[in-house]
């Protein structure tokens, strides 16, 4: 780990100090006893006669050769464990300012942790939980949700997702005055959420692509059943006035869960894919991603000069087959007018995925040419960002 590294850094210019002044006292007394002979045993068995001198001199060059391999190494450093990962977020990028809702083992209300965000403008709110079942030991893996009326079990507000709503809400019991500063609401009564199900977030188009960079950087790590992406009414989600996700790492109730957690390896390895999602946000929010080279027919030139752009295929109700790039501007729980302000004179294509309604405006065969949209249209949708339409199903552009 880090400290290890450094202290070897350290102490290895002390012991290259100390070879140095040893291997130059044996040369000396190489020197000075050249002439005297010696019989040798090697292993308790006789060997050729030889001097001191040359004895020594062996010692001193095997000393140096030692100190040069010594120079050669590298001093590799990780940073690693929760602090280490904190560390690893300012070292690789310095310009982000990375606060946390706490750094000990106490307990921070629930309306707190969204009003810490609030108040330093965040651009990002990821709240990260281990989830638990009251009976059994079979269930397993992790899960991300964003904001929104839970859908697991055709139009049933809470469905699979019941439990787990009620017992992350339920901390707002363990506040003080809890009944006035929730206005009500009641973690035990699912009809206390449905207002979850008229709130407007504003973010969750952003929200969800983080979600989904989350659940599939952690597909690879050592939890590695993954239990999908599904919007779920949790209050510190909708107190956050900026793209926001819950992540459930895993089950302290799966024995197998467990020991990957309580393992500092699997810690660090959960940790390091939720930064790798951050990673792609980061750059996604910047307008800097980093997207793979895709093969692209070169435009025809006018004679005027200027490329002849393709006109725009129109697919409202989203193509069947073939690939299209297009800006995602909004994923929304109920259908829109096309003609809806909202889009601002821009004529959606639309994806219906479950029961959410993915609108993505600008489609084109050309990834080149959807960039460019994207300048113009991100002064506009500042949570807009781009999209692979396949098939019928889009995904965040890397």
């Amino acid at each position: 780990n880090m400290s290890h590294a450094l202290m070897l850094r350290d102490g290895k210019a002390v012991l290259r100090a100390a070879m140095d002044e040893a291997a130059a006292r044996i040369a000396a007394m190489a020197k000075a006893s050249a002439a005297v002979p010696m019989l040798a045993h090697t292993h308790g068995q006789p060997a050729s006669p030889t001097t001191v001198g040359k004895e020594l001199a062996v010692v001193s060059q095997r000393l140096r050769r030692q100190a040069a391999e010594i120079d050669r190494l590298v001093m590799p450093a990780k940073m690693n464990g929760a602090v280490g990962n904190f560390n690893a977020h300012l070292a690789a990028y310095p310009d982000v300012d990375v606060r946390m809702t706490r750094s000990d083992d106490h307990f921070v209300e629930l309306e707190q942790r969204a009003v810490f965000a609030n108040k330093a403008a965040a651009n990002l709110f990821i709240s990260i939980h281990v989830n638990a079942v009251e009976k059994g030991t079979s269930a397993n893996g992790f899960s991300v949700h964003v904001l929104g009326q839970s859908q697991r079990k055709g139009n049933d507000l809470y469905s699979k997702n019941l439990d787990l709503v009620k017992r992350e809400n339920s901390v707002i019991m363990l506040e003080d005055n809890y009944e006035t500063r929730y206005q009500g609401f009641d973690p035990n009564d699912p009809q206390s959420s449905i207002i979850f199900s008229l709130m407007q977030n504003a973010h969750l188009s952003a929200s969800l692509a983080f979600a989904e960079d989350v659940a599939g950087a952690m597909a690879g790590g050592p939890i590695r059943h993954s239990r999908g992406v599904s919007q779920d009414p949790f209050w510190v989600l909708w107190r956050t006035a900026m793209p926001s996700v819950l992540i459930e790492v895993g089950f302290m109730t799966n024995p197998d869960d467990l020991a990957v957690m309580r393992s500092e390896a699997g810690r660090q390895g959960i940790a390091d894919n939720i930064f790798k999602a951050f990673c792609v946000f980061k750059t996604r929010y910047d307008g800097s991603a980093s997207i793979p080279p895709v093969e692209d027919v070169k435009p025809v030139v006018t004679p005027s000069g200027e490329p002849a752009v393709p006109a725009e295929p129109q697919h409202r109700n989203g193509p069947k087959d073939g690939v299209l790039y297009g800006i995602q501007v909004l994923a929304i729980g109920k259908k829109m007018d096309p003609k809806d302000p909202f889009f601002q004179g821009y004529e959606p294509m639309e994806l219906k995925v479950g029961n959410l309604y993915k609108y993505i405006i600008c489609p084109d065969t050309y990834l080149s040419q959807a960039k460019k949209s994207y300048t113009k249209v991100v002064t506009i949708f500042k949570d807009s960002y781009l999209v692979k339409v396949e098939n019928g199903v889009s995904s965040p552009v890397r």
